[in-house]
Parts: C-alpha cells; structure tokens; sequence
C-alpha cells in the first residue's frame, strides 16, 4: 500500500507511545458511534490519529499522565498532526481478566483503565490489538474538519497520505520478541487457574 486514507483514532499520548516504541498493544472495546455499538477492524494498515479531548490523566500510568494536558469538551487542533502508521498484526478478543490483567507490563493505562474496560458492556470482550508503528517519511499536517469528530475508531480521511519512504518504529527483532511474550502472556497467564479460549481475528 502506497497511500491510505484510512485512520485509527486514539489518543494523542498512545500514540506518541505507539511512535516512540513504548508500547505496541492497544485495548479498545469500541466507541458511542461505532458501528452496531462494537469495535471492529477492518483495515490491517491505518495512519494514527491523535485525538485530545477525551484524554484523562488518571487513567494513565504516572510517566504517561503527565504528558496530558486537559482540554475542554469538543476541543481539537485546527490542524491534525499525522505522523506514523501501524500496521495491525495481531487481534485477539479476550474476557479471560487472568490474561487481559497479564498484559499490564505491555501498555500505558493503569488498573482503573483496565478495571473500566472490564467492567463496561461485561458480555462485550476487550479487543487486544498488536500494532507494529511506522514513522511517516514527512509527516502531514490536515485541516480538522466535522466528520473527523465523534466517539468513534475509525474514520476515512479527505484526502490520502503516503507510506512510502516510511521508517519501522522497531526492527524485526524487537517486535517479534516483544509480541511473542504478549502473546504466550496472554495463553499462560501467572497464577490462573484453568484454560480459557482466546479468540484470534484475521485482519
């Protein structure tokens, strides 16, 4: 793929993270707008969108809260910032908490976020995405506009941005290791008791 319009919106703070190699695992359960009210993937390459407004410090590991500055509600940048891409490796739906509480090492949020997820829509699995982050050869700056807004992951961009000349974020080493202990974390949790099927998604 050369160029994509295709986005994932996340937070601006999970994205620099994303970007600087700090973490490669994203837990999301979907957002007010997304479609049939769950999260979903569709696309394996998507450019990272930052979004602000709904950043919250306290559901953030210390090193990553103060990185936040609160914003009002429906605040956003004139211009949006696009400067990386992901491609999503690995999808895993999981409710097993053993396994899910496991990958705690792996992400940004601390247990209040991970405890909210769990507990929002309790029949709905949290979805585990593995991104491998790429950083864009030039990074684009897009005006805002409405349809960029709302509770929602995905969202089409007016115009597309190109991948080429793009730099991996980790080499192949790094990221293999690092998603082969996520996932044997999550198959063998410490101190669970009993097996728990995990579920595996094609992108």
């Amino acid at each position: 793929m050369k160029s994509t319009t295709c986005a994932l919106k996340e937070w601006n703070v999970a994205v620099n993270a994303l970007e600087c190699g700090k973490t490669i695992l994203l837990l999301r359960k979907g957002g007010i707008r997304e479609q049939a009210g769950q999260f979903n993937v569709s696309d394996k390459q998507v450019l990272l969108y930052p979004t602000f407004e709904h950043q919250q410090p306290d559901l953030l590991k210390p090193d990553f809260a103060s990185q936040v500055k609160i914003v009002e509600s429906g605040w956003h940048p004139e211009n949006i910032r696009i400067a990386s891409w992901a491609e999503i490796t690995d999808v895993f739906l999981v409710a097993w908490e053993p396994a899910i509480k496991a990958l705690f090492p792996y992400h940004i949020w601390n247990e209040k976020f991970v405890g909210d997820r769990l507990k929002w829509k309790q029949n709905q699995p949290i979805y585990i995405l593995l991104l491998r982050a790429y950083r864009l050869a030039e990074t684009a700056e897009i005006p805002y506009i409405s349809e960029y807004g709302g509770c929602r992951s995905w969202i089409d961009l007016a115009s597309p941005i190109s991948l080429e000349g793009s730099e991996a974020v980790l080499s192949d080493g790094e990221y293999i290791a690092r998603s082969h202990e996520i996932r044997n974390l999550m198959a063998n949790p410490p101190n669970a008791d009993g097996l728990q099927k995990i579920t595996t998604l094609t992108v």
